[in-house]
């Protein structure tokens, strides 16, 4: 390994209800095809040195901002690396920023997540209600079943915000021009981590509010916490090299600069 990068994707579409897993498979299958020369473990079975910072969003709900690291054996320039990935994977699965991993941990960086959730058919000012009691509350205790079986903890520590806007419903990225509530929200990342699932079952508990539908929901954002915005800030900022100019050649087969 002589160079460690950091990709930025994102999970769109009906792409959002492929597990994990499937992904990782994918990912896997787009560095073979982008001839990205990975660098793989030692052992009886070598496995490609790829790992994923930050949680996964889960199953189900699309993100803006999932992060992963890959270690390669030859120096890639990072944007003909991210070309050639992102040509390599299915529409949904999209790459949006690659960066030369600097020294100090990404993983560290990760500090919240920024969620928006698109409830349709639901009642804007019940849920303007029910948020001003979920932030006026010390404690909400939710339940959720994990591994390790049914888990009780406090979801209204870990939301830093929670706002409440009107918009309009999204089918397929579309809008259909039917109201809808929109909620957003500023959540640290804890253990256990506190999903948007549980900050609803915690609007249920307080205001016995309930959206009509399932919602809709993306991750916009994860990293370290801005104290200024009170927005995760982006947290490849510390790795990305502002002196260097774009790519003027085309970009070729093998990422590592050879054709």
């Amino acid at each position: 390994m002589v160079q460690r990068l950091r990709v930025r994707y994102a999970k769109r579409g009906r792409l959002r209800f492929t597990s994990h897993r499937d992904i990782s498979r994918a990912l896997e299958r787009a560095v073979r095809r982008a001839d990205v020369p990975v660098a793989f473990s030692a052992g009886f079975s070598p496995h490609p040195k790829i790992s994923y910072v930050g949680g996964a969003a889960p199953t189900g709900v699309a993100s803006e901002a999932e992060y992963l690291e890959i270690s390669v054996t030859r120096e890639c320039d990072p944007e003909r690396l991210r070309i050639a990935l992102d040509t390599s994977l299915p529409d949904g699965l999209d790459v949006l920023d690659v960066v030369e991993a600097g020294s100090t941990s990404l993983a560290d960086r990760m500090e919240c997540s920024a969620w928006e959730l698109r409830l349709p058919g639901a009642d804007p000012a019940l849920a303007e209600a029910a948020a001003g009691k979920f932030l006026s509350a010390d404690q909400v205790e939710v339940e959720r079943l994990t591994k390790k079986g049914m888990r009780r903890f406090d979801a209204r520590e870990a939301v830093l915000s929670l706002a409440v806007f009107e918009g309009n419903e999204t089918t397929a990225g579309q809008a259909s021009g039917q109201p809808c509530v929109i909620l957003r929200m500023v959540v640290r990342h804890a253990t256990p981590a506190v999903r948007p699932d549980d900050v609803l079952t915690g609007l249920r508990l307080v205001a016995d509010f309930a959206p009509p539908v399932p919602p809709e929901v993306t991750r916009l954002a994860q990293g370290p916490l801005d104290v200024h915005t009170g927005e995760p800030a982006d947290p490849l900022g510390l790795d990305r090299d502002t002196t260097r100019g774009g790519e003027a050649e085309p970009v070729g087969r093998h990422v590592d600069g050879h054709t």
